[in-house]
C-alpha cells in the first residue's frame, strides 16, 4: 500500500521494517536471537516471571483496570450443577458418568503482568503534513481507520454482537503472539543499585549500572529492569498499599532526552519491568508549566515512535537474585502474550530459562 504518513515524528523510526510492519524492533528477535537465548541455558532451571492474574487486587492501583472474575458456564440455562458450577452428563443420561467444570474469565487484559502492543499508545501528531494534528500509532496507522474505540451508542453496547467494541485492525498484540516473543533476556538489576525507593534512573546512571555489573546488551535483546515493585506487590497479598507503592521501586527517566536516545541506538528489541509503567511516572501535580507534550515520555518514544514494545508488572525478584548469585544476567526468554486478535495488550505468563 501506499504510505501512511508525510511527516514522521522527530526521533522515530517509521518505516525501518517496510512501510506496513506491525512488530517494530521485535523483528530483531530472529532465529540467531532465538539459538542466543538457548545458549545462555546451563541448568534447565525455570522461573516463571508473572503475578498472579488476580493481582494487585481490587482496582485500588488503577480504577480503570477490572481485575479477573470467573463464572460459570451456563449449560441448559443455568449454571447450577455439580460441587456448584461442575455439571454432570448424568443429567442428559443417567448411565454417563462425566463431570465437568467449565468457566468464563471477564478481566482486563493489562490488569496484572502484562504486554503493551503497540496500539496501547499512540500520539496527536501531524502526519498528513497539512497543519492539522490527528491520533496516529506507530508507522501512521490511524485512530478511527485502523484502530477503533468502542462505540458510544447504548444501542452498540446493548447489541455487541452487530456493533463490536474496541478492536485495533492494525498492531494487534495478535501480531507478537504469532512472532513466538522468544530470544535471548538480559536482566538489569536497578534494585540492587538503588534499592527499593521511588528514584528515575536517567542515562548516566544506568551506564555505571551495566558497567558495574558487565552487563552487555547486543541489538535483539530483551531487556528487563528489576526494581523490586512487583515483588513488594506480591507480598500486600491483593490488598495494595499506595502509599507504600508511590515510594516504592525505580523506574527509568523518561524525561532523559540521552536515555532515549541510548534505548533506539543500542536495537534492543522490548524493554520489560517489574514496576506499573517502565519509566518513573511523574504525578500530575509534580509536572511543569503546561505544554503540549506527552504525559508518558517513554511510552511515546517506545510504542509511538519505534515499535518497542513494553512489558509491565513482570515478577523479576527470584530471577534476578538468581543470576546475580550465579554471577549470570542473560537466559533464555520465553514470553508470548495471547493470540488475541485486535487486543492492544494482553496478560502473560513469561517463563525464563538458565
Amino acid at each position: 500500500m501506499s504510505q501512511r504518513w508525510k511527516n514522521a515524528p522527530p526521533g522515530s523510526h517509521w518505516g525501518e521494517f517496510g512501510i506496513d510492519d506491525q512488530r517494530g524492533r521485535m523483528n530483531l528477535v530472529d532465529a540467531d536471537k532465538v539459538l542466543q537465548g538457548i545458549a545462555e541455558v546451563r541448568e534447565g532451571k525455570t522461573f516463571c516471571l508473572s503475578l498472579p492474574l488476580d493481582v494487585p487486587g481490587g482496582m485500588t492501583m488503577n480504577p480503570r483496570r477490572m481485575p479477573a472474575q470467573m463464572f460459570a458456564t451456563l449449560r441448559d440455562g443455568n449454571s447450577a450443577g455439580v460441587q456448584g458450577y461442575c455439571w454432570s452428563y448424568a443429567t442428559e443420561d443417567p448411565e454417563q458418568t462425566d463431570v465437568v467444570c467449565d468457566e468464563v474469565l471477564l478481566m482486563n487484559t493489562q490488569y496484572s503482568t502484562q504486554w503493551d502492543s503497540l496500539a496501547h499508545m499512540g500520539s496527536r501528531f501531524d502526519a498528513d503534513g497539512d497543519g492539522e494534528a490527528e491520533a496516529v500509532f506507530y508507522n501512521g496507522y490511524r485512530a478511527g481507520r485502523d484502530i477503533h474505540a468502542a462505540s458510544a451508542d447504548p444501542q452498540a453496547v446493548a447489541d455487541w454482537a452487530r456493533f463490536p467494541g474496541p478492536r485495533a485492525d492494525a498492531l494487534g498484540i495478535q501480531n507478537l503472539a504469532e512472532h513466538g516473543a522468544q530470544g535471548r533476556g538480559v536482566m538489569v538489576d536497578l534494585e540492587h543499585h538503588v534499592g527499593r525507593r521511588r528514584h528515575a534512573v536517567g542515562y548516566d546512571e544506568l551506564m555505571r549500572i551495566l558497567d558495574t555489573d558487565g552487563v552487555e546488551i547486543e541489538a535483539g535483546d530483551m531487556v528487563c529492569l528489576h526494581t523490586g515493585f512487583a515483588d513488594t506487590l506480591l507480598a500486600m497479598n491483593r490488598q495494595p498499599d499506595l502509599q507504600q507503592l508511590h515510594a516504592t521501586g525505580s523506574g527509568l527517566d523518561g524525561h532523559d532526552a540521552k536515555l532515549l536516545n541510548w534505548i533506539v541506538d543500542v536495537r534492543l528489541a522490548c524493554l520489560l519491568a517489574d514496576n506499573p509503567a517502565v519509566e518513573l511516572v511523574v504525578p500530575k501535580l509534580m509536572t511543569p508549566t503546561p505544554m503540549r507534550r506527552p504525559r508518558l515520555p517513554l511510552h511515546e518514544h517506545c510504542l509511538f515512535k519505534n515499535g518497542i514494545h513494553l512489558g509491565e508488572l513482570w515478577l523479576l525478584t527470584p530471577l534476578a537474585r538468581w543470576l546475580r548469585a550465579n554471577g549470570r544476567h542473560r537466559f533464555l526468554l520465553t514470553a508470548p502474550p495471547l493470540r488475541l486478535p485486535g487486543a492492544v495488550g494482553s496478560p502473560a505468563t513469561p517463563i525464563a530459562t538458565v
